[in-house]
């Protein structure tokens, strides 16, 4: 079933990312490694990397991705790409037969220069509104006519603010990307159920699936190591202290996931699994959240 088919048919989405490979890796073991899992998970997002100016190829994984029947999900960014190169880089992938996209301005970009600042996780919607209503329209944005109209299954990042009143300018940008076609949300990563319910009762008016994003944590050092570099506090003391605690890391780590998991079964749309480079070990985390 495609991407945009469960979302319509309101069932619980199961989405999964992986980092397009660099190096010794390459993409067809990555996708080897996940084949254990398929059928068992709506879409496989392939987010862009460009470290130390190597830049990964996303769109080649997303192509293989698909080969081996996945829904291949392709992730990529607004902030540092202009209109020309964010169509370029759509176009490619249309012809590739991509059909889902996943936008956000720079995933776990941190402003400022302090790690202590806030995280966002927002998109430049007048730059891609811009691209999608002219490659939709099947023009380029020089107003050149396409080959034929480009559209995909829009999903954009949003910032969950786990049960604080979510500010105006927060439900206005909201607003905006729905008009804009989004298909569903992705949130930040959800930990607190209680808190994440209050979240998902503000934002219901605006009725669009919301998927939350889990990070598949398999040990305490992992945890800290996300605190220390990403975002202070993000991963809650409580949730490091069982990992490094329980004499069983595996097993505290997929009980961890799984009552989340059937948490979110009864808030939201669906959950995106953040392996973390755990994609070989998604199959027991799936089944203790019994998602199929």
């Amino acid at each position: 079933m495609k991407l945009k088919d469960a979302l319509g048919n309101r069932k619980f989405v199961v989405t999964s990312e992986v980092q397009t490979p660099l190096g010794d890796d390459s993409p067809e073991q990555l996708v080897d490694r996940l084949k254990r899992i398929r059928g068992r998970v709506d879409g496989v997002s392939v987010s862009d990397v460009d470290l130390e100016g190597v830049v990964g190829d996303s769109i080649h994984t997303c192509e293989l991705l698909q080969r081996s029947r996945f829904n291949a999900i392709y992730q990529t960014t607004t902030r540092d790409k202009n209109r020309i190169q964010l169509q370029k880089d759509l176009a490619l992938a249309h012809q590739s037969g991509i059909e889902n996209l996943l936008v956000f301005t720079e995933d776990y970009r941190i402003t400022g220069d302090s790690v202590q600042e806030q995280m966002f996780f927002h998109v430049d919607a007048g730059k891609l509104s811009s691209v999608l209503q002219h490659i939709r329209d099947g023009r380029a944005i020089d107003g050149e006519k396409l080959p034929e109209p480009i559209d995909f299954t829009l999903g954009s990042g949003i910032e969950s603010l786990w049960g604080k009143k979510v500010p105006k300018q927060g439900m206005e940008g909201m607003e905006t990307l729905k008009l804009m076609g989004a298909g569903y949300f992705l949130t930040t990563p959800i930990f607190d159920l209680e808190q994440f319910e209050k979240f998902m009762r503000q934002i219901k008016v605006l009725d669009v699936p919301v998927i939350a994003e889990v990070l598949l944590l398999r040990n305490a050092a992992m945890a800290r190591f996300i605190n220390r570099h990403f975002k202070p506090g993000l991963v809650p003391e409580w949730v490091i202290q069982k990992l490094d605690n329980a004499p069983d890391k595996q097993k505290a780590s997929i009980e961890l996931f799984g009552d989340l998991a059937r948490g979110l079964k009864e808030i939201c749309s669906g959950l995106h699994i953040i392996t973390l480079g755990g994609e070989d070990k998604l199959q027991p985390y799936l089944d203790a959240a019994n998602l199929r």
